[in-house]
């Protein structure tokens, strides 16, 4: 979450298209819910598009059921490959600028569009391997990303250094400091 949350500070319209979304949706007198997401397609593909960027487990295993041969390589039945969700999900053959931040290349409603990223967004691995909590995980980083947009303006000095640290994990190598300040608090009487 703290990619995503990174993200909209560095880039203030991205935040401020979030929280007019919400507004539109939720209104100022209530806490967003989880039943307000799928209305919230601007903030969904901001989750995506920082999922995108900054996948939880950049690199996945997988086992090879036969011989294959992979870019010029032969790989006997059962060796265990690495796959690099990282560079899957910024290769320039599948998507446009894929080091830039831009959520709206999830906004695109077509059908085709859908199914050419199928296996081009796996920030959970995809398939029938792929993460069973993935759904869990959409759902919560959704929610939590919406309450924090919707409650809080963010103050942090400076442009965020979205490095990447290393490890099997996707950390900063800077964690991420800033200072909430109270928008709107849904528990005020």
């Amino acid at each position: 979450m703290q990619w995503t949350i990174a993200e909209l500070l560095n880039h203030p319209d991205a935040f401020k298209k979030v929280r007019q979304e919400i507004e539109s949706v939720v209104g100022r007198n209530r806490l967003v819910e989880e039943t307000d997401i799928p209305s919230l397609p601007y903030l969904q593909a901001v989750v995506k598009e920082a999922l995108r960027l900054y996948p939880p487990g950049p690199v996945t295993t997988r086992e090879c059921r036969q011989n294959c041969r992979i870019k010029g390589f032969d790989i006997p039945e059962k060796t265990a490959v690495a796959i690099n969700l990282y560079a899957i999900m910024r290769d320039p053959d599948a998507w446009e600028n894929p080091d830039e931040f831009r959520p709206e290349r999830f906004l695109i409603p077509s059908r085709d569009h859908q199914e050419q990223k199928l296996f081009n967004f796996v920030p959970f691995g995809g398939g029938r391997r792929g993460c069973p909590g993935s759904m869990l995980a959409f759902a919560v980083m959704n929610t939590v990303i919406a309450a924090m947009v919707q409650c809080f303006d963010w103050y942090v000095n400076g442009k965020i250094d979205m490095q990447p640290g290393s490890g099997m994990s996707m950390s900063m190598v800077q964690p991420l400091l800033c200072k909430p300040v109270v928008h709107f608090n849904p528990f005020a009487a």
